[in-house]
């Protein structure tokens, strides 16, 4: 599918910032390095990343983790499953996704204007929560006539279809608690 691309996050945006590590680390405080628990913006790769000595970042910060010079960020500890958030990060996670989707509705449209069946008896449509064979018929049927052109165009053309921009973030927030056999959004 067109949507997924194997590269890596460059950017991420900070969910939560512990300047003196976890709370619960047993580790000496001496040892103990800064972390930042941050999503990325192109795929939503929960990460945790150990941010230079004396760097001090704030929730909501978009940062700079790709291959040249990380200005902020000293390296990347790896993912993170969605359980393993802070408090703060999973506060911050839903309402970061959502303005993700509505100012890349772009990049969430080729999905729709795009996906493919999964087998002779589903389509990739139907992994969308709300979307049902009915709707999946309707969408397919009205792609053909015109390529979606946003959100709004999908509620116009399909009767009853659930708020697209939700039924993606419901989507997203059901892979990131990882129990989803298909990945639709995330890698």
């Amino acid at each position: 599918m067109e949507f997924k691309k194997t590269t890596k996050e460059e950017n991420v945006i900070v969910l939560d910032f512990l300047p003196n590590g976890y709370p619960f680390d047993n580790t000496p405080a001496h040892r103990k390095t800064s972390i930042a628990q941050a999503i990325g913006i192109e795929k939503f790769t929960l990460l945790e990343l150990v941010p230079r000595k004396d760097i001090f970042l704030r929730p909501l910060e978009k940062v700079y983790i790709g291959e040249g010079k990380r200005e902020k960020i000293h390296h990347i500890n790896g993912r993170i499953p969605l359980s393993k958030l802070t408090q703060t990060a999973k506060q911050e996670v839903e309402p970061i996704i959502k303005e993700l989707i509505h100012n890349n509705e772009e990049k969430f449209l080729v999905f729709f204007n795009k996906a493919q069946p999964l087998t002779i008896r589903m389509h990739s449509l139907e992994l969308l929560p709300g979307v049902g064979k009915k709707h999946v018929r309707e969408l397919l049927d009205e792609r053909r006539v015109e390529d979606f052109k946003n959100f709004a165009d999908i509620k116009k053309r399909v009767k009853l279809m659930p708020n697209p921009e939700m039924v993606v973030f419901k989507r997203i927030m059901l892979e990131l608690e990882g129990n989803e056999k298909h990945k639709v959004f995330l890698e």
